[in-house]
């Protein structure tokens, strides 16, 4: 049994130990894994930035076309293909001379569609590859998958954080790429895609997965996983924590787990189904984010949800604590401060405008903004927006937070207020929204995982928490 300093609720170290107990390290070869690991590391395509021009630079030695280049470079897409150096090409591969080559990329926007969007000179390390995508360059990033983990926690946590925060971490990106990276070769060879939407005359239900991606693995936006190369500096600190769990990964019934992850819960983790495809997972159920033995309250009855979001109860992410914080938001996003519970107001007009161009349709007045469904967490899963003129129902969670906010919505964990209803239209002057947690709310809530890494919870015993069920296994050395 591993000892947990926790001195104030004495029946933490019990209530964690009874989870631990439903999770087990797991020695390689247990389960039944996908056989394209074969017990060794594999290289991830990482799609970085596309546009009609890309200018970078490589910063040493690199061979393309038989040729050694480096400094400046410029491609563009001219007649279909790639322009280089004068001459045009379907494909083209920039391959490091060494070890420690790197390059830059220019113009890299960060955030998208988020509320901290920006662009910056990113320096990645590995092959740069160039591929022509719907009329424009994409540039991708080829390397180790210990290497881009290295980069991930980087980018998504401080070199400050605790190391058993930063393990935590390590098993979770590394588990959630590689089950990325499986279901793309399965959709390669099945030449099948699910459809990530239902839409009727009335309503339009869309969830946004790595489906989008079709010429790489994975993204280095939020959209994915966070990835930033070398520009965000890596930690001997961060460098350790892939080291002690190189080739570890979340397993579950003979699989690998989508491990899932966002910033904070606010109180409560949301269930797979009600974020993305209609697929339970049984390690990504709802989880109370505290040491507490009482149970969750039904948050997708309404009453409760209402009580719960008004409310700011006892968990692990309900902090204010800054050395806490500094470990899980990087500069832009410190610039964040009410993520556990949050408040936003809009008028008559800028709601009726918001909506009518987020989802290129008029509305006439709003009347309401009603929950069709909420999922474990209290996220709202299907919202109905009603009007004079017409009648919608959206969802899932990422698209209600697209339509509710110029850049995304907090979370889709709200409850809405009427305010100033005309007595004779029925139409409210203005609105208000009071809301909990910042992202998806499904698997790990990074602030909440800081918060036990400081009360000296092992790494372990983060992951029972938040992926109950699942087992940690090593599958490659």
């Amino acid at each position: 049994m591993i000892k947990v300093a926790c001195p104030r609720h004495a029946h933490c170290e019990r209530n964690m130990t009874e989870k631990k107990n439903r999770t087990k390290q797991q020695p390689a070869g247990k389960p039944a894994l996908p056989r394209f690991f074969h017990g060794r590391e594999l290289q991830v395509a990482v799609g970085i930035v596309s546009g009609e021009k890309i200018c970078f630079a490589l910063n040493a030695p690199y061979e393309a076309k038989g040729d050694t280049v480096t400094g400046e470079q410029e491609v563009e897409f001219a007649e279909g293909g790639i322009r280089w150096h004068g001459s045009l090409y379907r494909e083209l591969a920039f391959r490091p001379g060494g070890s420690g080559a790197s390059f830059s990329l220019r113009n890299v926007t960060i955030g998208i569609d988020f509320h901290w969007e920006r662009k910056e000179t990113q320096t990645f390390l590995g092959a740069l590859r160039f591929v022509v995508d719907e009329g424009k360059v994409c540039a991708i990033n080829e390397l180790p998958v210990e290497h881009y983990l290295e980069s991930v926690i980087s980018s998504e946590m401080s070199g400050t954080s605790s190391l058993e925060l930063l393990k935590a971490h390590a098993v979770i990106s590394r588990s959630w790429l590689l089950a990325q990276m499986e279901k793309r070769r399965q959709e390669q060879e099945g030449d099948s895609r699910p459809f990530s939407f239902v839409k009727t005359e009335d309503a339009f239900i869309r969830w946004y997965d790595r489906e989008d991606h079709a010429i790489f693995d994975v993204c280095a936006d939020d959209h994915c996983q966070r990835y930033q190369g070398i520009t965000r500096r890596t930690s001997p600190h961060v460098t350790e924590a892939v080291r002690q769990t190189r080739g570890r990964i979340l397993t579950s019934e003979g699989g690998i787990c989508d491990a899932r992850f966002s910033k904070c819960c606010g109180g409560a983790t949301e269930e797979f189904q009600y974020c993305w495809e209609d697929v339970p997972k049984s390690y990504l159920q709802a989880v109370a984010d505290t040491d507490s033995p009482d149970r969750l309250p039904d948050l997708t009855v309404e009453a409760n949800a209402d009580r719960w979001i008004r409310s700011a109860p006892r968990s692990f992410c309900n902090t204010s604590d800054h050395h806490v914080l500094s470990q899980v938001l990087n500069d832009y996003d410190q610039e964040t401060t009410d993520f556990y519970r949050w408040h936003v107001g809009y008028t008559q007009k800028e709601l009726s405008r918001l909506l009518c161009s987020r989802l290129n349709m008029d509305f006439g007045a709003i009347l309401d903004l009603v929950p069709v469904e909420r999922g474990r967490s209290g996220r709202i899963s299907q919202l109905r927006i009603m009007g004079t003129d017409r009648t919608f129902t959206i969802g899932k969670e990422l698209e209600i937070r697209r339509a509710l906010s110029d850049t995304h919505l907090y979370s889709s964990a709200f409850v809405v207020d009427k305010l100033e209803v005309d007595a004779a239209t029925g139409v409210p002057a203005r609105f208000e929204l009071t809301g909990a947690g910042w992202g998806h709310g499904v698997g790990l809530c990074q602030i909440g995982a800081a918060m036990m890494g400081e009360k000296g919870y092992g790494y372990d015993q983060i992951l029972t928490h938040y992926y109950p069920g699942a087992n940690i296994t090593r599958i490659y050395n």
